[in-house]
């Protein structure tokens, strides 16, 4: 799938937020609820915050220039990050909005048909969710997956809400119905810090997950011998660019072509262990018997 196609997934994700803020401010003027107000509210940060991804998953696309030779895949991270901050402002307007009912609780109204507008809207965001979380660990794109967990939130946030309306018209209680949204905002708070650690490490060059190094240590150790070898294995993930270095020791008798020869078969297999990904492999020969070699074990080579 070329990479450009994943922009599909974010106007899939725009529509949706335009479809259920509008269900949702619907459904809020229905029944007179807090809850469902703080929804509607929720769903206009997810607009916004879709928007962001777009731009910089379209900036992320972009190819190699001499003032980013390594591309502009690191632009994802920030668009996670925006992500977990504004689920995080989202929090807060929910909490914001409710307060005041704690004080002074009102009725809910149209309980009924109130309920069924905000569980459509649910369902919408629900599925178009799973679509960018699976397309986004798919295609190693943390934008998407970014703005599905997002969306997901919304859909935990009003099953919240649909709950507090339901046991408010069941009890009577009132109060439910701003104790309800507190709780659910506060339940969403976790996975906007979530979106933002992870993005802070993707920017400090957080190392590709242990299981794919695994496979990438099998790959090298098949073409080891007695006179071949490698140390300094580093990997590093950049939005959906993985990057793979390492030395080469190679018999000091071998041709540069020989060497060559060798190091490129070792990449290419590298490769072929991600299929659809971004992967960049730097190798450096060094010739097994010279001491010096030797000397650059460490990760940090000072």
């Amino acid at each position: 799938m070329a990479k450009s196609s994943l922009r599909k997934y974010v106007y899939l994700s725009i529509a949706a937020a335009v479809t259920t803020i509008a269900i949702k401010i619907t459904a809020y003027f229905l029944t007179n609820s807090v809850g469902l107000l703080s929804d509607g509210l929720e769903s206009c940060v997810n607009l916004v915050a879709a928007v962001v991804a777009l731009f910089l998953l379209t900036l992320s696309e972009k190819p190699a220039d001499e003032e980013h030779a390594f591309g502009h895949s690191k632009a994802e991270y920030f668009s996670s990050a925006i992500e977990g901050g504004l689920i995080v402002v989202a929090a807060v307007a929910i909490i914001w909005s409710a307060l005041p009912r704690l004080v002074d609780p009102l009725p809910v109204e149209n309980v009924g048909i109130g309920i069924l507008v905000a569980t459509g809207a649910s369902v919408i965001n629900m599925l178009v969710a799973l679509v960018l979380i699976r397309n986004g660990r798919k295609h190693h794109s943390i934008t998407l997956e970014a703005d599905g967990k997002h969306l997901m939130t919304d859909v935990i946030t009003s099953a919240g809400v649909l709950i507090g309306v339901g046991l408010v018209q069941l009890t009577g209680w009132l109060i439910l119905d701003p104790i309800v949204a507190i709780g659910v905002a506060l339940n969403i708070v976790w996975t906007g810090y979530q979106l933002m650690k992870r993005s802070a490490m993707g920017l400090m060059d957080t190392s590709i997950p242990e299981e794919e190094e695994k496979y990438v240590r099998g790959i090298i150790d098949r073409f080891k011998g007695e006179k071949i070898g490698f140390h300094a294995l580093k990997t590093r993930q950049a939005g959906q660019r993985k990057f793979i270095s390492f030395h080469l020791l190679v018999p000091d008798e071998w041709s540069i072509k020989q060497g060559h020869d060798l190091s490129e078969n070792i990449e290419q297999e590298i490769r072929n262990l991600f299929p659809g990904s971004l992967v960049t492999v730097f190798t450096h020969m060094e010739p097994a018997g010279d001491p010096v070699s030797h000397k650059d074990i460490p990760i940090d080579r000072n």
